[in-house]
């Protein structure tokens, strides 16, 4: 445990280097947050207060987006697909193969202090925003609402790793996984619910895509904490996002065994 604690300071010292980047890059990304801001407070505008549209009212639907934008820089993968890519690609990975360290412990440690620096960083542009916006900003409804929803975030990253872990494996097999990894991109932007709650799709389309894992990264853990999803549906989805991320773990675990068969070092 020793040896990924240091790995995870490491990692945490060689992230602060673009401390200011990330500060950055966290201000300039509110830009599009606030366009769909006011596209929605347009919708919005003219109806009578406490109007519901898709299940959500104005404030809601503001929280919507502001948390969306808070869990994606808690949860989201940075470059650590593209570094694992070319580890593979350049020959890196011989090193773990002769080590006593986890190659996927070790990449998952480093997505995690890369993560805790970033949300550091976001933190300061997403709170100011949100103070502007704290009219229209929904709290939980009680401690135990969000203790599920910081649970159900925190199982969101670890599926979010998992899943862009896997498809960079794929560089066991191709020589470019970018295609890939921008194929993944997008279904994950529109099946995960960043570019609209998923509750205002037909409920057929909404059931299929409740069975994917993508859901499970931003929707879901929102909607815990807006107590939009709560009941049996609050615990299947608990449920769905844990199998999911055993799912993926077993498969990320399959292919990298079945990886290292065709793995061939060149360079490193």
């Amino acid at each position: 445990m020793g040896k990924y604690l240091h790995v995870f300071g490491l990692g945490i010292q060689n992230t602060l280097v673009y401390r200011v980047n990330f500060l950055f890059r966290a201000a300039f990304g509110l830009i599009p947050l606030a366009g769909t801001l006011f596209l929605w407070k347009s919708i919005y505008a003219g109806k009578e207060p406490g109007t519901v549209l898709g299940g959500y009212t104005l404030a809601q639907m503001i929280s919507y987006y502001l948390l969306v934008t808070l869990v994606d820089a808690v949860t989201a993968v940075a470059e650590d697909d593209w570094q694992i890519a070319a580890d593979i690609k350049d020959g890196q990975v011989s090193q773990f193969l002769l080590k006593p360290m986890d190659y996927l412990t070790y990449r998952l440690c480093l997505y995690g202090s890369g993560r805790a620096v970033y949300t550091t960083m976001a933190l300061i542009p997403v709170s100011v925003f949100i103070v502007f916006q704290r009219e229209n900003f929904v709290l939980p409804s009680d401690a135990a609402t969000l203790s599920l929803a910081l649970a159900s975030i925190v199982m969101a990253g670890i599926l979010q790793f998992f899943i862009a872990y896997m498809v960079a494996l794929l560089a066991f097999w191709v020589l470019d996984v970018s295609t890939f990894i921008f194929i993944q991109f997008a279904f994950e932007y529109i099946a995960s619910g960043h570019l609209f709650p998923l509750d205002i799709l037909p409920a057929a389309l909404q059931k299929l895509v409740l069975l994917t894992p993508y859901p499970y990264l931003l929707y879901f853990p929102v909607g815990v904490y807006l107590g939009q999803i709560h009941g049996e549906a609050l615990w299947r989805g608990i449920g769905m996002q844990a199998g999911w991320i055993l799912m993926a773990y077993l498969g990320a675990r399959w292919m990298w065994s079945r990886g290292l068969r065709t793995y061939t070092a060149v360079g490193g």
